[in-house]
């Protein structure tokens, strides 16, 4: 049975954190190894909000930014796999089981990733959205032959240590690139669309559904070509 560490960077998430490890927990049927909160340097009660969760462990990392976070995880999981997702998704009651399946018929994958399906906002973004991830990623991921979702992956840990683990040069943009970038020279990268967790909105609620895409396709590319991010920063 293949055991699965879950790691969830949260920076002043109260908002949302709850609601995720509620659908971790309920929809695994405890079948995670461990979960681990990164509270990457939260001034809310993200921390507190974890800690109440049973089994949930909390680890603080004041170095801010998500390869901090996603390292320090990495570092404290014990599980052969580990998943990594964002502090405002949360699970369908199909995932535990897909990843199960995917890695057990082909032992060659070192990491599976899918996009994302949305619980917020208006019935025209989400099926905008959804409409933009059907025409483009299965393309991009035919392209380049490596694609990742920062919040929706899972990853061979002994595989992903070797690969030289998650960079905390990054702070945001990018990451998940350039973890899929590394992944691809040890092993199999799959994407699948039926392979997915529920996120929120809110990002492109505040940024702009296509200005926001735009930053993350640059984003995208930039590791693709240069090993880089294109936005520096958060």
């Amino acid at each position: 049975m293949m055991t699965i560490s879950l790691v969830i960077p949260a920076y002043n998430e109260e908002e949302y954190i709850g609601a995720c490890l509620d659908s971790a927990l309920e929809n695994s049927h405890g079948k995670f190894k461990e979960i681990i909160v990164v509270d990457n340097a939260s001034t809310d009660h993200t921390g507190d909000i974890a800690r109440k969760r049973p089994g949930v462990v909390v680890i603080r990392e004041d170095r801010k930014g998500t390869g901090h976070a996603r390292q320090t995880g990495l570092e404290h999981a014990t599980g052969e796999f580990v998943a990594y997702m964002d502090a405002d998704t949360r699970v369908p009651e199909q995932w535990f089981g897909m990843v199960e399946a995917i890695f057990s018929k082909d032992p060659g994958i070192v990491l599976l990733s899918g996009p994302y399906r949305y619980y917020d906002s208006s019935w025209y973004k989400r099926w905008t959205q959804y409409a933009l991830w059907w025409i483009s990623a299965p393309l991009v991921y035919r392209l380049v032959g490596y694609m990742a979702l920062g919040g929706n992956i899972v990853v061979k840990r002994g595989a992903l240590l070797r690969a030289g683990g998650i960079s905390r040069d990054i702070t945001f943009y990018g990451d998940d690139t350039d973890l899929a970038r590394k992944m691809h020279t040890v092993g199999k990268v799959v994407w699948r669309m039926d392979f997915f967790v529920y996120a929120s909105m809110r990002r492109f609620n505040n940024g702009g559904i296509f200005k926001t895409n735009l930053i993350y396709a640059l984003n995208y590319i930039w590791p693709v070509v240069f090993n880089r991010p294109y936005t520096l920063g958060r």
